[in-house]
């Protein structure tokens, strides 16, 4: 499936925020560094917690990406220095840590990509969190498809100048759809990104059923089942 890259959500970029990447395999932070610098972010990257916390008490960050995976990386949490300024925290982790991780995220401070990492998605989610801060634009980051936009720091999203009540599950999927625009979600992914587990297919089957009656009042259609696969969002007659 192949839409134009105008009809494509752009891809998140910074305005030279200052990011401190904590990871200790090396190859994931090179990925992460040249990905982040490339999106125009300045990085600082380290392969401990305490190396971070240690960088956190001298020095200034907006943003701190952390690889859930790191054996002390729970420190971040408990052992945190008295900081004028506390940066917000984006996880790195796997689907079968959400159980662990998602309960401990809070409002507004932290958040969590998925691994293996889509580069929409990590860079989506910063840029989310700078907003929060106040580092860079407060709006330049509304994610859209053609009328379709999410506002990520009101939470709301409208269809043209129509505005789309919805429930927090609802916007998180449409999110998920945005961010993946073109691109086929399984059943499986939309539930353990929605919910943190795999709620079962009814459920997620009435969740899109909702979301499509509230985003698909106009055309063309932007959400469509990939029978045996899963849903995607776009427009039908941008595929190839």
């Amino acid at each position: 499936m192949h839409g134009s890259s105008s009809e494509r959500p752009a891809l998140a970029r910074g305005a030279g925020q200052r990011l401190l990447i904590v990871a200790g395999d090396s190859d994931a932070a090179e990925l992460l560094s040249t990905t982040l610098e490339l999106a125009g972010y300045r990085i600082v990257a380290v392969a401990a917690a305490a190396e971070g916390l240690a960088r956190l008490a001298r020095e200034r960050f907006d943003l701190v990406v952390v690889d859930a995976g790191l054996p002390d990386v729970a420190e971040l949490g408990r052992n945190r220095p008295t900081l004028a300024r506390r940066p917000p925290v984006l996880l790195l982790i796997d689907y079968e840590s959400l159980d662990r991780i998602v309960p401990e995220l809070g409002l507004g401070e932290r958040d969590y990509v998925t691994k293996p990492l889509r580069v929409a998605d990590l860079l989506a989610r910063v840029q989310v969190l700078l907003r929060g801060t106040g580092a860079g634009p407060a709006r330049s980051g509304a994610l859209s498809y053609r009328d379709l936009v999410l506002d990520d720091t009101l939470c709301e999203a409208r269809r043209g100048p129509r505005g789309l009540d919805l429930t927090p599950a609802e916007y998180r999927l449409l999110r998920h759809l945005l961010v993946n625009a073109h691109r086929v979600l399984s059943k499986e992914q939309i539930g353990r990104y929605v919910w943190g587990d795999h709620r079962g297919d009814n459920a997620i089957e009435q969740l899109v059923s909702r979301l499509r009656r509230k985003v698909d009042q106009e055309t063309p259609e932007l959400i469509h089942t990939r029978r045996g696969f899963g849903y995607w969002l776009g427009r039908a007659d941008a595929e190839a």
